[in-house]
């Protein structure tokens, strides 16, 4: 994932944005190519309860009961995703690195091992954000996304309803000064 020029980052929505799939939302991209873009909302938390999904998988719990699990995106909700910080994950066979200190799995014998003894860096998903061949390039031309530099610190320890602004902020603007218009931002 290191070689990809976009990938990866923060894809912030801008106000133009109405889907409310993705209003005021701040997604985690993953991957993109000339094929295909897939990335993680960061700040909309379900009221699923991981202990909730992974009992309906015949997975054991071990984490603190009052973790729950995120919505990833409107693409196959059915589907669940793991990212992990730090040292974490760093033995899954199905971790992928996304940075030196960010994990990335996807498969349900890692969810086993991670539910067995849930590490603090971990966050649960289902569903994803996707784009086909050259849809987010088009979205970022007509300036429906701003495109911010990934920290760890965004995905783990700011509060959903505080991220988007927090992004923001970091990057030295004020979110009460964005207005919709086309274009590169």
């Amino acid at each position: 994932m290191a070689d990809d020029p976009l990938a990866p980052a923060l894809l912030v929505a801008m106000p133009q944005l109405l889907d409310p799939n993705f209003r005021r939302s701040v997604v985690l991209l993953l991957h993109h190519d000339s094929d295909f873009t897939f990335g993680l909302v960061l700040n909309r938390p379900s009221e699923i309860a991981a202990e909730s999904l992974c009992a309906s998988l015949g997975i054991d719990w071990k984490g603190a009961p009052e973790v729950l699990v995120d919505w990833g995106g409107p693409v196959q909700p059915n589907t669940g995703w793991v990212l992990l910080g730090d040292d974490a994950g760093a033995a899954l066979e199905d971790a992928t690195d996304v940075t030196d200190d960010l994990r990335f799995a996807g498969s349900l014998d890692s969810l086993r091992k991670l539910a067995a003894s849930p590490p603090c860096r971990m966050r649960l998903f289902l569903g994803y954000a996707g784009w086909g061949a050259g849809q987010l390039e088009a979205e970022l031309a007509q300036g429906a996304w701003l495109v911010a530099p990934l920290s760890n610190r965004a995905v783990f320890e700011v509060d959903a309803d505080d991220l988007w602004e927090r992004v923001l902020r970091d990057l030295g603007i004020d979110p009460a000064t964005l207005v919709a218009t086309p274009g590169v931002h």
